[in-house]
């Protein structure tokens, strides 16, 4: 497996804040990787050293197999960077702006009107390409944003925090166009404050918390560590609740719903084992259904930050 981005022992500090106190990070080449954390926890920090903006104080990066120290025009080559905050040109108009990026990505007139027509086609904005971007929808503008990053060949993306802002239809459409870049080999680091949002596209996940990684690994995988999962269930009569509650362990018993729930990590193996344990004894269930943690327990769970809403992260 090709990793697109590595770093090892990576720290930052402003005057005597540590950001990043010794950050290692694999990146998968075609895998979108998410790093989660409250504000200050150093996501932001990690992309800007990534893209070659600041210098870390130690430690190694590689991004696309280029260090990004020593062959930081070869980084800036392969990456694109769509930040918080739209850079998109106010006076131009949508076209004019993927046109001046063709021009800095030094590709030829025909080559980048080309590329500009694709671009506003595979993003929905013929019908806005001559209007200015201050016309655009919240939507638009980062619709537009994004494109603006894609006028060159790139094989990494960093997205820092691209949907802030967004109605839910307009986050979900990003989303369709995040999915569709992986799809297309790209890999993209993404920060978010949004939980659900590295739920549903990350294929990894990194949790800073206070400048150290405190938990990594797939959505599910995260969610496993976190007690609370059980598999709840729901039985007809009396007599098949008090069967199953005389062979399972651990059970918490509800008789007035006709309900047990079997702690769970989650995972299918568990379930069937469950639903295999209750079959050998011919008991039937009416009604089955897990309930495991999320990525909000997750993060209340392994961050040492209180100041946070569900689903948000400030």
């Amino acid at each position: 497996m090709t990793m697109m981005i590595e770093t090892r022992g990576l720290c930052k500090s402003f005057g005597d804040h540590v950001v990043l106190d010794g950050i290692d990070l694999d990146v998968a080449e075609g895998s979108i990787f998410a790093l989660l954390g409250p504000n200050g926890a150093g996501k932001t920090t990690a992309v800007q050293i990534l893209s070659t903006l600041i210098s870390a104080d130690r430690g190694e990066a590689r991004v696309a197999g280029h260090d990004v120290a020593r062959e930081p025009d070869a980084v800036r080559a392969a990456i694109g960077v769509t930040g918080q905050f739209s850079a998109v040109d106010n006076v131009l108009t949508g076209e004019e702006n993927l046109l001046l990026m063709a021009d800095l990505h030094h590709l030829g007139r025909r080559e980048g009107r080309l590329r500009t027509a694709e671009l506003l086609e595979r993003f929905d904005l013929v019908d806005a390409a001559r209007k200015t971007p201050a016309t655009y929808s919240g939507g638009m503008r980062r619709r537009l944003d994004l494109a603006m990053t894609l006028v060159g060949d790139l094989r990494v993306i960093f997205l820092d925090e691209p949907t802030t802002g967004l109605d839910p239809r307009s986050r979900h459409t990003m989303w369709q166009i995040i999915r569709d870049l992986v799809a297309g080999g790209v890999t993209i680091l993404l920060t978010t404050q949004y939980l659900e949002e590295a739920d549903q596209l990350a294929d990894r996940i990194a949790v800073l918390d206070q400048g150290k990684l405190v938990a990594e690994g797939t959505p599910d995988e995260l969610k496993r560590r976190i007690p609370g999962g059980h598999i709840r269930l729901q039985f007809a009569n009396a007599s098949g609740l008090e069967a199953a509650a005389r062979i399972l362990d651990k059970v918490l018993r509800d008789d007035n719903e006709l309900m047990l729930q079997v702690p769970t990590d989650g995972s299918v193996q568990q379930l069937r084992a469950v639903l295999d344990q209750l079959d050998n004894e011919a008991i039937v269930v009416d009604q089955v259904s897990v309930h495991t943690s999320d990525l909000d327990d997750v993060f209340f769970a392994i961050t040492s930050h209180s100041d946070t809403q569900k689903g948000f992260v400030r």
